[in-house]
């Protein structure tokens, strides 16, 4: 499968999916337990409610990691939200970890790793970022998959984590 974005009034767009910025009502709507038309039926997810409880903590309305920050995944034939990804801004040294989640009803589909490749080179754009690196358990063998097939590179592990990371010309090569 090829994976490439475009953006769409600053969101990235691959060919089935966008990954947009979260409003300020569904960050609510999330933290609120109160359920929107345009969600998949089974979303949020934990890791949902997670997110949306830290950026609407940050400022209460919006994510203050602005254009590279936390996006919920937008499946674009059904216009459903289907879960959310996110670059953990500000980078550290130049370095950016991305971590992401789809839920159950879409899984199997190739949208992790499609939304993980776009955000992955979404955030690379950045003059600020030459690294976008994640962790992930051994005993998480879909999320590996995942990884491998968005193009990051495994590059250490240890007994129970590996560690993943791309660059421009790790991405850019594949």
């Amino acid at each position: 499968m090829s994976f490439s974005f475009s953006l769409s009034g600053g969101d990235p767009t691959t060919e089935r999916l966008v990954l947009r910025r979260w409003s300020a009502s569904e960050i609510a709507a999330v933290v609120g337990d109160v359920r929107l038309a345009h969600w998949a039926e089974d979303f949020p997810a934990e890791g949902d409610r997670v997110i949306a409880g830290v950026i609407g903590g940050q400022s209460g309305e919006a994510d203050e990691a602005g254009e590279y920050g936390h996006r919920l995944i937008v499946e674009r034939a059904s216009g459903l939200t289907v879960g959310s990804i996110s670059l953990l801004w500000p980078p550290s040294e130049g370095a950016l970890e991305v971590g992401y989640g789809i839920v159950a009803s879409r899984r199997g589909r190739g949208y992790a790793s499609e939304a993980t490749r776009a955000l992955v080179e979404f955030g690379l754009s950045s003059s600020d970022v030459h690294t976008v690196y994640a962790d992930v358990e051994l005993a998480n063998p879909a999320s590996v998959r995942v990884l491998e097939k968005a193009g990051l590179r495994r590059w250490s592990e240890d007994a129970t984590t590996a560690r993943f990371r791309a660059t421009a010309s790790d991405l850019f090569q594949a």
